[in-house]
């Protein structure tokens, strides 16, 4: 029986972890290898999902935050840094007068038109993507995963200002358009959409508020949303991506995000890392970083692995503890879930 092993996280700052000593991704990365140093075992993976703030600056980054980043993607030795699929949060977001999204663009790259700072080619994608850096789409076997970058880089109200993240999350109206387009047109997949965000009232303490009661998010304002996507174009609090998945259950098997940093045990707001809403499960694969935390309250980097079996209509999503602050370094047995999804997995090419 052949796998599909998948390896999410998201919100590995860099920038934040480097003033500490640690490399957050490239530390990740050895461990997925070979193991951790404190007993983490190895893991295999096929592909790797980071989605979003791998940028741990507060000001939007610069030229200068790009080669470490660089370093540490192309840090694997026995995978290739194109099997690495990202999209943007809000933290990589460019400044208000600046060229959209530059940095993210030149730096990371997905699209492999920035080869000589990024060392990503397109070609050497095991999925070659389609689409551009806001939102694109692979495929792996019958497995269609639609990739939505954050876009908060437009100003207030909407997005940053010259200082601060600004938790909210922002997609454009084209984007929900080509979301749905491709949901509709590939009704035959088993559909995984990935943001930087979750959806309202899906995941923990992703309700109205609950970013900034949590105190996981900063106070801006646009502090109502800090912990979900709260914007589509310019409407607030938007609904959009709720209303399609209610009319349509079960268009959208998994739903992935990250950008709320906290311990897999975690239930604010009555809900915790996985649940499912419409049909389709949501999970907070949630933060690398251990440093990046204005409330200076503890850090538990983690991670999830996500295996499709061959004929197998579940899938199996396992949490890996990146370090020993929550508990013993490696597989987190009380966070393991096992998902429904609407067809059985056929690895074609995988």
């Amino acid at each position: 029986m052949r796998a599909f092993n998948v390896w999410a996280t998201a919100c590995s700052h860099i920038h934040s972890d480097l003033k500490q000593s640690r490399k957050s991704i490239a530390e990740s990365i050895a461990q997925s290898e070979f193991g951790g140093a404190e007993g983490g075992p190895p893991f295999d993976w096929d592909i790797m999902l980071h989605l979003g703030d791998i940028s741990g600056t507060q000001t939007p980054p610069v030229d200068a935050d790009g080669p470490p980043v660089m370093e540490q993607l192309n840090s694997a030795q026995k995978h290739r840094v194109e099997q690495i699929y990202h999209v943007i949060g809000n933290h990589d977001a460019s400044g208000v007068n600046e060229e959209t999204q530059w940095w993210f663009r030149k730096w990371v790259d997905p699209e492999g038109v920035n080869t000589q700072y990024s060392n990503v080619r397109n070609e050497r994608r095991p999925y070659p993507i389609d689409g551009n850096w806001e939102r694109y789409s692979f495929t792996a076997g019958n497995v269609l995963f639609l990739m939505m970058s954050d876009r908060n880089d437009v100003g207030p109200p909407r997005g940053r200002s010259d200082y601060g993240g600004w938790p909210a999350g922002a997609v454009m109206r084209e984007t929900f358009e080509w979301w749905k387009q491709m949901v509709e047109a590939n009704r035959d997949k088993v559909i995984v959409t990935c943001a930087h965000h979750v959806l309202r009232d899906t995941t923990v303490a992703s309700g109205r508020w609950e970013g900034i009661r949590s105190q996981y998010h900063g106070h801006y304002d646009d502090a109502e949303g800090a912990s979900y996507l709260y914007w589509v174009g310019e409407e607030t609090d938007s609904t959009a991506f709720q209303d399609y998945l209610a009319a349509h259950p079960g268009a959208v098997d998994l739903w992935l995000g990250g950008h709320t940093h906290t311990h897999p045990d975690d239930h604010f707001g009555n809900k915790t890392h996985v649940e499912k809403r419409w049909g389709t499960t949501f999970v907070n694969v949630s933060a690398l970083t251990r440093h990046h935390s204005r409330a200076k309250r503890p850090l538990y980097p983690m991670s999830r692995l996500f295996t499709f079996c061959e004929g197998s209509d579940e899938v199996r999503i396992q949490c890996y503890l990146h370090t020993t602050d929550y508990a013993k370094q490696g597989w987190y047995s009380p966070a393991e879930r096992s998902v429904k999804l609407t067809k059985a997995f056929r690895p074609g090419i995988c």
